[in-house]
């Protein structure tokens, strides 16, 4: 069996009731703090328009019994008075919290989404590499859009279950005396038995039965539909991806026959709804049946006492009415608490993925602030195997650095560059040895604290959707010359200044379309100038660029890498890539291969050394670089 049908076989295994219920209160709870009073706002909302319709009840049962026993006009009138009166203030009590609720909730869906990020962005960086959780974080994902489960179903499902449980209450409140009353006089054979306790007890008896066949089959039942449709979430994924495609290539190769073909195959099949159907027929037919065994039952005893005498015409009514709500309270919460259980398989896969330990050893030393900014590093015998995995991706790697270094890292494709880096940046502990910060520790430093000293631009770098100021300064407020400042030294100057002709703050501008029709597409070269002006912005003393520039010719990397090394003066500067003519100018080359360091020093003493990895490296790339004197 698959890791992943392991998961899912463990997040629908059967669990005790108090199980259940902490899955439950804990989503209760986080939304509680995402929303505060928004329970207290749906309790009192749904406590009055539930309690509305009973009241309307008891007070027409009132109305119909004083009328019988010949009441005058005064109290009619009285009693009709406090009828209309009360159920208006009911109603627009409900209303106006309803209003409220409708207001809270159009910010759920925002809040489920941030709540949900900001709670990805406290884990360790190694779970992003981690294949069974992203497939868990995919599957959570799923779990919401193809199914609405999860923690966002909590809303409703509260409301439901409360509507059940006032139902309830308010039902058996105005039933009970039912139950306890009896006739005067002698009564033979059915009626006799109407008349004494063993009536009401068999009733009882049917109720209890009848809810917990009603949770036994709502639970059977989702679980059953779900199962039908195994198969959606994963095709419901794919078909949307398939939907947003949209490329130059789609049009210049007509890829839209084979998308098409492709988001038929991911559709609701025909086969799954019918599997579906066929099991909310069958489960649902019980409910029925069952809802109305007890609806019948409930009415020939009703109706028998009245015949008897036990109460009049009114009183008859408001049970006959009240009774019937009971059984429909019974048989809604009996199915709230079956999808409700369900549901907690889908909070069981998100709790799983919230509460990933964060093993990462966190010191409270501070860094320390210097005005001269002299750090050093050293990489003292460091080793490192990913996770889970048995293969060594750097072994025995020492490397020291002080301020103003400029350090290069170069050696072919899977050598461990990144690797190096993430290291250095602590998206990861090494495995043995140990990386030092002015000679100490950086496990023992403070976290947040070790990664200011920082700025990187990767390869996979990232901009969003957010105006050109913010995507520079990663931030909401900044300082607009700042940016401006960064955006001019790494050669964004006249698009600026035509950005500005345009009658709009440059820095005001979106970068792309997706989100602002007036934004603005800029070049792939551009978009690598932003991320570098990024990377000058947050003015740390260690500066590192890791292939952002890969997918650019050497020529042009070169150029970028040494206008940056300008830049950034005297800031330390580590320079990732496998193409040696990009960091020729670094103070100390470090050449990686199969995890570790084989050579160290400047350029030329490194292609001097004829039977070194460097020479070779440099002898196989020279024709990219042949009119450079190589």
């Amino acid at each position: 069996m698959m890791k992943e049908e392991k998961k899912e076989k463990n997040a629908f295994a059967k669990r005790s009731l108090r199980e259940e219920w902490k899955l439950f209160t804990r989503a209760v709870k986080i939304w509680n703090e995402l929303l505060p009073g928004f329970f207290v706002c749906q309790l009192f909302q749904i406590a009055f328009e539930a309690f509305q319709p009973y009241f309307e009840l008891y007070m027409s049962a009132r109305l119909i019994n004083e009328l019988a026993s010949g009441s005058g006009a005064e109290r009619l009138l009285f009693l009709a008075a406090v009828t209309v009166s009360g159920s208006f203030l009911f109603s627009a009590a409900g209303r106006i919290l309803r209003a409220r609720l409708n207001v809270m909730e159009s910010f759920m869906m925002e809040q489920h989404e941030e709540y949900i990020l900001r709670m990805q962005n406290r884990h360790q960086y190694k779970y992003m590499e981690d294949p069974d959780i992203v497939l868990l974080q995919s599957g959570i994902r799923n779990d919401f859009f193809s199914f609405g489960g999860g923690l966002y179903a909590i809303r409703w499902m509260s409301a439901e279950m409360l509507w059940g449980i006032f139902d309830l209450i308010f039902s058996v409140s105005l039933t009970v005396s039912m139950f306890t009353v009896s006739a005067q006089g002698n009564y033979s054979g059915f009626f006799a038995f109407i008349n004494s306790p063993f009536s009401a007890a068999l009733i009882v008896l049917m109720i209890v039965v009848n809810a917990w066949l009603s949770i036994k089959i709502s639970t059977t039942s989702t679980r059953k539909s779900q199962e039908a449709l195994n198969g959606l979430s994963e095709s419901n994924t794919r078909y949307h991806t398939y939907s947003s495609l949209w490329s130059r290539d789609m049009i210049v190769f007509d890829l839209h026959r084979i998308v098409l073909e492709e988001m038929r195959k991911h559709q609701l099949h025909p086969e799954w709804v019918s599997k579906k159907e066929k099991v909310e027929i069958k489960y649902g037919t019980f409910s029925v049946i069952l809802e109305a065994a007890l609806n019948i039952a409930i009415f020939l005893f009703v109706a028998a006492k009245a015949f008897i005498g036990v109460f009049g015409i009114g009183s008859f009514i408001l049970y006959q009415g009240t009774v019937g709500r009971f059984v429909r309270a019974v048989s809604k919460l009996a199915s709230t608490i079956g999808r409700l259980r369900y549901n907690n398989g889908f909070l069981v896969r998100l709790y799983s993925y919230l509460d990933l330990p964060n093993d990462m050893y966190r010191g409270s030393l501070a860094v320390e602030k210097r005005d001269d900014i002299d750090y050093e590093i050293e990489f003292r015998d460091v080793s490192f195997k990913y996770p889970g995995t048995d293969s060594w991706v750097l072994r025995h790697v020492d490397m020291k650095f002080r301020i103003g270094d400029k350090l290069a890292v170069v050696g072919e494709n899977g050598s461990g560059k990144t690797t190096f880096i993430k290291l250095l940046c602590r998206l990861y502990d090494p495995t043995e040895g140990k990386i030092l910060l002015n000679g100490i520790d950086i496990t023992r430093y403070r976290y947040d604290e070790y990664l200011a000293l920082f700025s990187a631009v990767f390869q996979d770098y990232t901009l969003f959707a957010f105006p050109l100021g913010e995507n520079v300064a990663a931030e909401l407020s900044y300082d607009a010359a700042k940016v401006r400042d960064c955006l001019i030294r790494v050669g964004l100057e006249e698009k600026l200044a035509e950005l500005d002709a345009a009658g709009t703050d440059a820095l005001e501008k979106a970068i792309g379309k997706a989100y602002d029709a007036e934004g603005i597409d800029f070049s792939g070269g551009e978009v690598q100038k932003i991320a570098l002006a990024r990377a000058i912005y947050k003015d740390a003393p260690f500066v590192v660029l890791d292939e952002p520039t890969a997918a650019l010719d050497p020529l042009a990397e070169e150029a970028v890498y040494e206008a940056f090394n300008r830049i950034v003066k005297n800031r330390t500067s580590v320079f990732i890539s496998h193409r040696l003519s990009s960091c020729r100018f670094c103070d100390m080359i470090a050449v990686f291969d199969h995890g570790q360091i084989v050579q160290k020093g400047a350029h030329d003493a490194l292609v001097a050394q004829k039977d070194g990895k460097y020479f070779q490296l440099w002898t196989a790339q020279a024709k990219y670089y042949a009119d450079q004197g190589a």
